[in-house]
């Protein structure tokens, strides 16, 4: 798989502490992206699942697993890997993704990893909607969806924003 970095105790990519997994390649190219240098798909480096399963599972602190961008979807089948590798461990799943909600589910490839996923921050970064007071997420076009609860009602559902 191609990353562009991991994090260990990540407080900003959903709650607690997280293991985040930048993936390397985006074809979104939203301006004023904060990874800028995770879109070019030959960057990064490369690493196999099996790696990046025994990094998330050596801190017994971590929370859940995010995979942001870079797009996640893109690389559906290894973070597909992952996502089941952190259920396993008892860890929630978050994801990012310049795609929508919709538009991953009517995907069959792209739709497995969603429905392994436990929140999905949808849409394209949009720079004139940026607000630096969102739980979360860069924009306001941005949602923050209830995955398992959205496929069950068969709309979206949003997660409530934390109250400080």
């Amino acid at each position: 798989m191609r990353i562009a970095g991991l994090t260990q105790d990540s407080i900003v990519d959903g709650p607690g502490f997280r293991f985040t997994v930048f993936v390397q390649g985006c074809t979104h190219h939203c301006e004023g992206c904060h990874n800028p240098q995770t879109h070019d798909p030959a960057g990064g480096r490369e690493m196999t699942t099996d790696e990046i399963i025994r990094e998330m599972r050596s801190n017994p602190l971590t929370d859940g697993l995010t995979l942001s961008g870079g797009e996640p979807f893109d690389q559906s089948e290894d973070c597909l890997t992952l996502a089941l590798a952190a259920k396993e461990s008892g860890l929630n799943v978050w994801s990012y993704s310049g795609y929508l909600f919709e538009q991953l589910l009517a995907d069959e490839k792209k739709s497995q990893l969603l429905k392994e996923l436990d929140v999905l921050v949808d849409g394209p970064f949009v720079l004139s909607q940026r607000s630096l007071a969102l739980a979360w997420r860069g924009s306001r076009n941005q949602r923050v969806i209830d995955v398992p609860k959205s496929l069950a009602a068969g709309e979206v559902v949003l997660v409530p924003d934390p109250v400080y």
